[in-house]
């Protein structure tokens, strides 16, 4: 084998990643790899690096022929894009941490590389330091790989996890989280899903070849959570946890979402606390697979750009095997969910969208109902993220034969057993 090539380095952002990143690199001198300019919004602020290394003309880097690799981790998803895609254009390879600029932008990115050649590794925009990209892209044919469920952000698990252990109100928990530097002062990318969602749409491109708009999969936060939904998990023996889940369908295709849902204590993702990420995959020789990692801070996410450095010494790319050498899965919202919805005002809740309502009770301050609805419905509507109305997936949630589920309730209720 050849030896690697020297990578010359142009750093779109210095902050908390940008700065690990410029740490790391200086402890790792083996890797051949060193950052020539870095591209910064406010040049008046005090920055760990000689004053020299910086600058705020873009072009400097972008159109610098001796600079090799464009590593970009801003957080302006437009402005992302642009460096990102000229970089692309002037025949430089990059690594992106930016996972909302990725989501939002899959399509033209795909086609980018496919007509410059040239490679765009973002391993740390979804998990930080877990491999699952890496993983997903090399290990499992999307034709083996039955589901993933995982918890993808950091924050709101950090939250949950107050609110169990430690008997924390919502809000207490996000003060906590946002005085430890887990959640941002404005705390609305993370808490309401936004996060976990452009990670799952990027995930779900590496699982099983889906290229979809954020936009098309069912989301929500923990916004909603209140204190009694915890006690009910807590009587139930379970958890509530944030939780982006794909599956396979016997009907064909992917159901996908990213919910708030119960999780069983005998689930690996009911040990992923804090700060921490954790994955779930299932495959049909595999089996059960669990990744599990800190999903967020500078070194841990600084590690996977790093590894994505380390890939491009010797040429890596994607090669989106799912998406161009198989079938590409497209996503089915054909499925029907078992949801627990709590809530102040029955007046809210459209009972006519279920299917059907197995549990009902109504107590002074808060009542809830347990039934199955389809997500075409939810989709279609938004009573259930407003309102302080609050759903949870089952820890089981997703129902793919309707049909058949209705003749089995109504065989019980015949035979009087229910």
């Amino acid at each position: 084998m050849g030896e690697h090539r020297e990578l010359v380095i142009g750093l779109f952002g210095f902050g908390v990643v940008g700065e690990g990143l410029y740490k790391v690199l200086q402890q790792t001198p083996s890797l051949k790899a060193s950052i020539k300019k870095v591209c910064i919004k406010h040049p008046g602020k005090k920055r760990n690096a000689p004053e020299d290394l910086f600058t705020t003309d873009r072009n400097e880097l972008l159109n610098d022929t001796s600079i090799n690799l464009i590593v970009e981790v801003i957080d302006d998803s437009i402005a992302g894009f642009e460096i990102v895609s000229t970089a692309l254009k002037n025949g430089k390879d990059v690594v992106s941490s930016s996972k909302k600029m990725i989501a939002e932008n899959l399509s033209e990115l795909l086609e980018l590389q496919q007509k410059t050649g040239r490679s765009l590794l973002y391993e740390s925009s979804a998990c930080a330091s877990i491999p699952v990209i890496r993983n997903l892209e090399e290990y499992y044919d999307n034709d083996l790989l039955h589901s993933i469920r995982a918890i993808v952000n950091g924050s709101t698990n950090f939250i949950l996890t107050k609110i169990f252990e430690e008997n924390l109100a919502f809000k207490d928990a996000l003060l906590l989280a946002q005085q430890l530097g887990f959640a941002e002062s404005d705390p609305t990318l993370d808490v309401e899903g936004y996060d976990a969602l452009n990670k799952w749409t990027i995930l779900l491109l590496h699982a099983y070849g889906i290229v979809a708009h954020p936009d098309h999969i069912l989301f929500n936060g923990i916004q909603n959570i209140a204190k009694s939904d915890a006690l009910v998990a807590k009587a139930r023996g379970q958890q509530i946890k944030l939780v982006a889940q794909a599956k396979k369908l016997i009907n064909g295709g992917v159901g996908a979402y990213v919910l708030p849902q119960f999780v069983n204590t005998d689930s690996p993702l009911s040990f992923v606390k804090n700060e921490y990420n954790g994955v779930v995959i299932e495959s049909g020789f595999a089996d059960q697979q669990f990744f599990y990692g800190k999903g967020a801070g500078s070194f841990p996410t600084a590690s996977a750009v790093l590894s994505d450095i380390s890939a491009l010494r010797y040429e890596y790319r994607y090669e989106y095997k799912k998406l161009y050498h198989h079938k590409p899965h497209q996503l089915n919202d054909a499925i029907y969910l078992k949801v627990f919805v709590s809530f102040t005002d029955l007046a809210n809740i459209p009972k006519e969208d279920f299917e059907w309502i197995e549990e009902w009770h109504a107590q002074e301050s808060r009542k809830y109902l347990s039934g199955v609805i389809a997500l075409q419905k939810l989709k279609q509507h938004s009573w259930w993220k407003e309102n302080g109305t609050s759903l949870i997936v089952e820890a089981d949630g997703i129902i793919e034969d309707i049909e058949e589920r209705k003749l089995k309730k109504k065989s019980l209720e015949l035979a009087g057993l229910i």
